[in-house]
């Protein structure tokens, strides 16, 4: 065990010590909370982490390792800003296992740290709110001012920062891991029968994945593009990716949807459920300490079903700003927030929470037939 000394310092003067791993260094971002047990690798490469300090509440992390395989994001890199745990496994045994967390943030200049109590900090996180932070081996004193000096999540974007700035096909399935519909028992087919533009805000490749095996040819697409190239490219649909960052903040996003709606069929997902009722008129606000975890129950409110989802957002649509003409189709039964809205006469709808990451197991993969049954 390392005798090196690190500290997570937030910024209401809180301080944390522990032992640094992975790359070293100082590094600022907001701290969030994650319930999650497993996973984590799908959590330091989801881009809607970016601009954040996780922390998993499950004590033990690193135990399986890493692999090329696992990693969300397109562009294979890890996003979060810093990574807290517990404790960190001096072992990393699986069969799929390349390598070691340790190693895999230090490959990739990511700061972390061990040895921190996880439950403490989460309490304090749950009681106080999310607020920004710092972790290093320097003075607290000086790593609490760095907390204090970094950059607001309200009011940024960090969509710019993790989208492509070019167009890509993506062909993949999700292979061995296809799995029967819950409802129907029909196994999805990769044959494509719908042209669908992904709007990538920092879409997960499991998203992709998900869209291929509903019969879906897919051109991911920068947040930037403009609504006239978009539809130029004749899609069936345009699907709406999650991403990082205050939705308010992606105005360029609104925009385009706003010239989308109504034209073509659209599904959005987390930052693309945030930015359609954005541009329906809606608002969105700042939750205390978000929903993040593979345990979130959620009610499908057209049929009455409950869902185990997976979630990883610290924003949320604003119900009551919502217009008429949308139809609120998913709650989250915790605290009511907005999980799903639809519009139906211009053939959009969307989810706050992941269907595609297997929460349920398998609860919330109707979705993306619900879209190409829109389409079809």
């Amino acid at each position: 065990m390392s005798t090196e000394r690190a500290y997570l310092a937030l910024a209401d003067g809180t301080v944390f010590p522990g032992r640094p791993f992975g790359a070293r260094g100082l590094t600022t971002g907001e701290a969030v909370f994650t319930t999650t047990m497993t996973g984590y690798q799908e959590v330091l490469t989801d881009p809607s982490y970016a601009g954040q300090i996780v922390t998993m509440t499950a004590s033990e992390i690193g135990n399986v390792g890493v692999n090329a395989e696992d990693s969300e994001s397109v562009d294979g890199r890890v996003h979060v800003a810093g990574f807290v745990v517990r404790d960190l496994s001096p072992l990393a045994s699986n069969w799929r296992s390349e390598e070691s967390l340790d190693a895999y943030l230090a490959r990739h200049g990511k700061v972390g740290i061990e040895g921190v109590d996880t439950r403490k900090l989460t309490r304090h996180l749950r009681d106080h709110g999310a607020q920004n932070a710092a972790i290093g081996t320097e003075a607290p004193e000086v790593l609490v001012r760095r907390a204090r000096e970094a950059v607001d999540m309200n009011g940024l974007d960090l969509v710019d920062v993790v989208s492509p700035r070019e167009p890509y096909r993506w062909t993949e399935g999700r292979g061995g891991w296809k799995v029967p519909n819950p409802i129907t028992g029909a196994i999805a087919s990769n044959e494509p029968k719908y042209n669908v533009v992904a709007i990538d805000y920092g879409i997960k490749k499991n998203i992709l994945r998900c869209l291929v095996d509903a019969g879906c040819k897919v051109t991911g697409v920068p947040a930037r593009m403009p609504a006239a190239e978009i539809l130029a490219m004749k899609p069936d649909g345009v699907f709406l990716s999650n991403g990082p960052g205050d939705p308010a903040a992606v105005q360029y996003g609104i925009a385009t949807v706003r010239d989308l709606v109504g034209k073509v069929p659209i599904f959005g997902i987390c930052l693309g459920h945030q930015l359609l009722a954005s541009a329906l008129g809606g608002k969105t606000y700042k939750l205390k300490f978000g929903h993040r975890g593979a345990n979130q129950p959620v009610k499908d409110l057209t049929t009455g079903r409950i869902e185990i989802t997976t979630q990883n957002h610290g924003f949320c649509v604003d119900l009551d700003s919502l217009p008429a003409r949308a139809q609120r189709t998913h709650v989250h039964l915790n605290d009511g927030t907005s999980e799903g809205i639809a519009v139906p006469d211009l053939r959009a709808f969307s989810v706050q929470f992941h269907p595609e990451a297997a929460a349920g197991p398998h609860d919330s993969l109707y979705l993306f037939e619900r879209f190409t049954q829109m389409m079809g």
